[in-house]
């Protein structure tokens, strides 16, 4: 998959990332140079500096570093979860743990990344693997 070039802006990257989520895939550059993976999405690695940047499509699989709780009023949709995620390929996002409440949320806990598309926008969201509800 190819990157959008340095000329064409970071704002297209974030774009074509964006586009990639609305259709239901989650992407993360890796590095061609470092070997590295960069998330969140950019025209050059944070690591080296190279615009060798590739597309991927992770594992999905990563691990709760930290967790919030997020308090709501039932009407605006009740309390939910603000997560920081580590994925297995080495970058840290903020979403949240969909399936299951709040309080249940550990850090520690292992997740697995889904692309939810709501209103035709998409969205990384994480279901725990372990202590899910049955």
């Amino acid at each position: 998959m190819t990157t959008p070039t340095i000329e064409e802006g970071a704002g297209s990257v974030q774009a074509f990332h964006q586009d990639e989520l609305d259709a239901g895939r989650f992407l993360v550059q890796r590095c061609s140079e470092c070997s590295r993976h960069v998330y969140y999405p950019r025209a050059s690695c944070p690591h080296c500096g190279s615009a060798a940047l590739e597309w991927k499509m992770p594992s999905g699989l990563g691990t709760v570093h930290a967790v919030t709780t997020v308090r709501r009023k039932p009407a605006d949709g009740g309390d939910l979860n603000v997560s920081l995620i580590d994925l297995d390929e080495g970058v840290r996002l903020m979403s949240r743990v969909d399936n299951l409440a709040p309080e249940a949320v550990r850090i520690g806990q292992r997740v697995r990344a889904r692309v939810q598309v709501k209103d035709g926008r998409g969205l990384v969201l994480f279901d725990a693997i372990e202590g899910a509800a049955a």
